[in-house]
């Protein structure tokens, strides 16, 4: 495919995918399946890798399954929603399994549970009572559907104690009701998850009071530290009244006693050792079709806790879990070509060209081969027959080769230095390495990923400007977008007068990003905006703590952060010892860059009118949804919050449908304070 091919063909899919994301999310009235909407969000996520060049700064590739809209009110997420990786074949998973035993280094077990194909749902307790549902949203921030939520009659209005805590599950639909009533809907949806998701999106809770929508609970984050086996809290959750799978596997190394009990009350769950994890995953695939509902694959999870939090995650999974998908359609094509491809950070990765094949509702041409051990596992050489499947049924992949060529090519070869620079490759694991921090494949790479939407966001300066300013010599690296004087655009075509304004306005507003998004943006390896989420929560909230810490070179100073690894810890320590990242810093702090973290308001701002007092909140309210914003106003001038009220309690903030706090905060003498006298007293300076 030439490179207006390509062009043409991320400009119409991001126009399509965009399209399908507003009918899907905004408008729950989507027009293809999910799985045909996977295929069209892959090959363009894949055509930007290939092409970074050509992706387009506004790319729905940035926002990687939002699901947000302006119906409901955002609420962000106590900690990220991520998602899970995923294998493909039973002998993906047992490596998976020994690598992560190998890597612990205990006697570690593992859950598996069904991968059901529905609608996430966060659910917040307070005391034991539902007061908010979030849709799982882009991982960081969702919407509030608490109202919509509360008619789905088996997730419990009151858990069965008094747990204030977060968890996680899934909203679904049975396949029998979603035929009935999906023709009753002027929308036809395209299968019951797509059904379930718009559901859940209508207006009117009354509405959705009449779908019989069902729920899975699998996840639970309260802070009860003595249980600490995740088979344990699944078996909590059927006490607090959740609905938890009936099928759940338990396999360790020997069966062990100490569960007998919770067997014995869940007789639909199984136990065994390693060796029978393959059975009960063959067990699964053939009542896969038997089962009331959708399930696209299992989830096998790490039991213990404490291993968990040893293992961390990556920005975008847990390290923890993995998902094993089932098969996907599979097709046949011939390897046209192989092309090697260069990362910002250095990665090569050959690219089959293969003639166009369609598969789950999208035409495949481009199929990533990984490395060279993945080409040798297959022999794969350039003009084989091959099978091609989409990993997931989103992943194109060779899965094998079918015939071999008959024209005498032998099995492809990466080449030992860097097909854009000439650099020498190097290994590290797996993969090979362009090591020429200054080869122009890694230049432009690192530059279009800092000013790229999700970081930097500069505007106007896409990747087709980062590309001219890079030929022209005016940008050599990062820092040097903050330096070069914009006017020396004047008189290149496509750069007038107004165009080269924008972007020196562009450049002056990413000044005002905060550090959390300047760190983020370095496009460091391990250090994503998950990562540095808790290296700003554990306190290292300025480039100069971590990088003191950093010189101290003891990684158990990161492990003990809950979520940090010893591969990231190993990362944050050799990058910021680095003495081109550490000049990079330098640079961009002299250009104005933040680099530590300020306060949230700027408090002095507010008069201290709240100082002394303890509040308390109530009820549901117009202006501040969720009601915490209040709480937040509170904060800010002086006052104290808590969740209960007691004898300490000097103010109630009241709201529609209070509940018993209204008549403790009575009883204790607290005063009750009205939404409109809030509002007043909040304007008062």
């Amino acid at each position: 495919m030439t490179r207006d091919k390509v062009k043409k063909r991320i400009e119409y899919l991001v126009n399509e995918v965009r399209r399908h994301q507003d009918l899907y999310y905004k408008k729950a009235q989507p027009e293809i399946s999910d799985r045909e909407y996977d295929a069209l969000f892959d090959e363009l996520l894949k055509l930007e890798r290939r092409y970074p060049d050509l992706a387009l700064p506004d790319s729905p590739t940035k926002r990687v399954g939002s699901d947000l809209d302006n119906e409901f009110p955002e609420v962000r997420h106590p900690f990220p929603m991520l998602s899970l990786d995923k294998v493909y074949t039973i002998d993906e998973l047992e490596s998976w399994i020994e690598k992560s035993r190998n890597d612990t280094g205990y006697d570690i077990s593992f859950t598996v549970e069904e991968k059901i194909d529905g609608s996430t749902i966060v659910l917040h307790y307070e005391n034991g009572i539902l007061v908010r549902a979030v849709t799982r949203g882009d991982g960081f921030v969702g919407n509030d559907i608490t109202e919509n939520v509360r008619t789905i009659k088996d997730i419990p209005l009151r858990l069965s104690e008094p747990v204030t805590s977060i968890f996680r599950g899934e909203i679904y639909i049975d396949r029998k009701d979603f035929e009935k009533l999906n023709s009753q809907f002027d929308s036809i949806y395209a299968n019951p998850r797509n059904f379930a998701a718009g559901s859940l999106r209508r207006k009117k809770s009354s509405e959705v009071a009449k779908i019989p929508l069902k729920s899975y609970v699998y996840e639970g984050f309260y802070g009860d530290v003595s249980i600490k086996e995740h088979l344990k809290v699944l078996h909590k959750l059927t006490e607090l009244g959740f609905r938890v799978f009936d099928d759940v596997g338990y396999f360790s190394s020997t069966i062990k006693k100490e569960y007998d009990n919770i067997f014995k009350k869940h007789t639909g769950w199984v136990r065994g050792t390693y060796r029978d994890i393959d059975n009960f995953i063959i067990r699964m695939k053939e009542v896969r079709d038997k089962l009331p509902y959708d399930i696209d694959g299992l989830v096998v999870k790490i039991n213990e806790y404490p291993i968990r939090d040893k293992l961390g995650y990556t920005a975008h999974h847990p390290r923890w879990a993995m998902a094993f998908k089932f098969e996907a359609p599979q097709a046949v094509s011939e390897i046209l070509d192989i092309d090697v491809q260069v990362g910002r950070t250095g990665r090569i990765t050959p690219v089959a060209r293969i003639k166009p094949v369609w598969i789950a509702g999208t035409t495949v041409s481009n199929v990533t081969l990984h490395n060279q051990d993945y080409i040798n596992s297959l022999d794969v050489a350039i003009g084989d027959v091959v099978a091609v499947s989409r990993h997931g049924d989103v992943i194109p992949a060779v899965d094998e080769v079918i015939e071999k060529n008959d024209k005498g090519n032998k099995t492809f070869r990466l080449p030992e230095e860097c097909p854009v620079c000439g650099s020498k490759l190097i290994q590290d694991g797996a993969h090979l390495f362009c090591p020429n921090r200054n080869c122009p494949a890694r230049i432009y790479g690192r530059i279009s990923f800092f000013v790229g939407r999700g970081q930097m966001d500069i505007e106007n300066l896409g990747p087709e400007t980062v590309k001219k300013l890079i030929e022209l010599g005016l940008i050599k690296d990062i820092p040097d977008i903050y330096f070069f004087n914009p006017d020396d655009l004047l008189g290149v075509e496509g750069f007038a007068e107004k165009k080269v304004k924008l972007i020196k306005e562009g450049i002056e507003k990413s000044k005002e990003q905060p550090f959390e998004v300047v760190l983020a943006s370095l496009g460091l390896e391990e250090i994503g905006p998950k990562v540095v989420e808790l290296l700003i929560e554990a306190g290292f909230d300025s480039i100069d703590k971590l990088i003191k810490t950093a010189k101290k070179k003891k990684p158990d100073i990161f492990t003990k952060i809950q979520g940090i690894g010893p591969k990231t810890a190993e990362k944050i320590i050799q990058q910021f010892n680095d003495p081109y990242i550490l000049d990079m810093i330098e640079k961009l702090k002299k250009a104005g860059l933040k680099f530590s973290k300020g306060k949230k308001e700027k408090e002095e701002e507010y008069s201290k009118i709240f100082e002394g007092q303890v509040w308390c909140i109530t009820g549901s309210f117009k202006n501040f949804k969720p009601r915490e914003t209040a709480m937040e106003e509170v904060k800010k001038r002086g006052g104290k919050v808590v969740s209960q009220v007691t004898g300490k309690t000097t103010h109630l903030l009241v709201g529609e449908n209070p509940g018993s706090k209204l008549e403790k905060a009575s009883q204790v003498g607290a005063k009750l304070v009205t939404e409109e006298e809030f509002l007043k007293m909040l304007n008062e300076k």
